[in-house]
């Protein structure tokens, strides 16, 4: 089983786009403005035995760590780095070699390809026994189920942009007068999509086929779910690209997955989080044999039954 780097948080990149609608209701033209030059953060010295981790390496490494405040993502990015030093010393001092290797179009540097080799020497699989996964399963249960799936169809309503919040106020009103017009008439409403929908799907009847949470902006996610089946909801909902009106055909709800569906994701769920425990107790074993100043790094959970690695010499 592959052992990722981003298991200890030291450098992997977390973008966390927000939910959107689908495709065929995204607008064009979208773009940023130039990004200004911005002066690097400082937040004190961050040293391991002397050896001082340099603030723009920090800089550099704050965007793998998103957070709330530049303060968090600073501090998140100086622990990362203090691992990684931490690591590729006893890399060194175990006389272990890397050499840049491509894997499935990802070239590892030299650094990750001895860190990897140093924590299969040092961190044992835990391979868990189907007791144990039986036990997880019987206490999760509510994570191993097919999604709940919604059929929907809209008619989106887009505001003039010359016009402003006028504008938003006249496509809200017509959004209203579809849905006196319509009812909850299927066909009116596919004949009202086709006229009216400013989005692509307006062509097959405004549908947007099966969605699953997740995948609609939340404010219309949740107008549909307070929408029932057959019906058309007597409000329209508005998000950035203007006021859609919204039909529910069904639900399908989700399905609980048999024991023997589920249980090799179980597997592999355990045996990871067992790694991953065990790789940061080798992480907290170096930190303790050293002098860090200026972060702290996070002490590794506690977890009862997961077998613990430990730097044999």
């Amino acid at each position: 089983m592959a052992r990722p780097l981003d298991v200890l948080n030291i450098g992997v990149p977390d973008p966390r786009p927000e939910p959107a609608m689908p495709s065929a209701c995204e607008t064009h033209g979208c773009g940023g403005a130039e990004e200004q030059a911005q002066p690097l953060p400082a937040f004190g010295v961050v040293t391991v035995d002397g050896h001082e981790i340099d603030e723009e390496q920090i800089a550099e490494e704050m965007p793998h760590h998103p957070a709330p405040s530049g303060e968090e993502a600073w501090r998140a990015a100086a622990q990362a780095l203090v691992v990684r030093h931490l690591l590729m010393r006893e890399a060194v001092r175990r006389g272990l070699s890397g050499e840049d290797t491509a894997v499935a179009g990802k070239r590892d540097t030299d650094e990750e390809v001895m860190i990897k080799a140093l924590l299969d020497d040092v961190v044992s699989d835990a391979v868990p026994t189907e007791e144990e996964c039986e036990r997880y399963y019987r206490a999760n249960r509510h994570r191993f189920r097919t999604p709940t799936l919604y059929e929907v169809s809209h008619i989106l309503i887009e505001p003039e942009e010359s016009t402003g919040d006028d504008g938003w106020e006249a496509a809200k009103a017509q959004a209203r007068t579809i849905i006196a017009a319509i009812g909850d008439d299927h066909e009116a409403f596919a004949e009202a999509a086709r006229e009216f929908s400013g989005c692509p799907s307006g062509q097959q009847d405004g549908s947007l086929g099966q969605i699953r949470r997740g995948e609609l902006v939340q404010q219309v996610q949740m107008h549909i779910e307070a929408t029932e089946p057959g019906t058309v909801n007597p409000e329209p909902v508005r998000s950035k690209h203007g006021w859609h009106v919204i039909r529910l055909d069904r639900i399908i709800e989700g399905q609980e997955l048999p024991f023997e569906v589920a249980k090799d994701k179980i597997a592999d769920l355990l045996e990871a989080r067992s790694w991953t425990v065990s790789a940061m107790q080798v992480v907290q074993s170096l930190a303790d044999e050293a002098e860090i100043e200026g972060v702290i790094l996070d002490a590794p959970p506690a977890e009862e039954d997961q077998r613990q690695g430990t730097l044999a010499a």
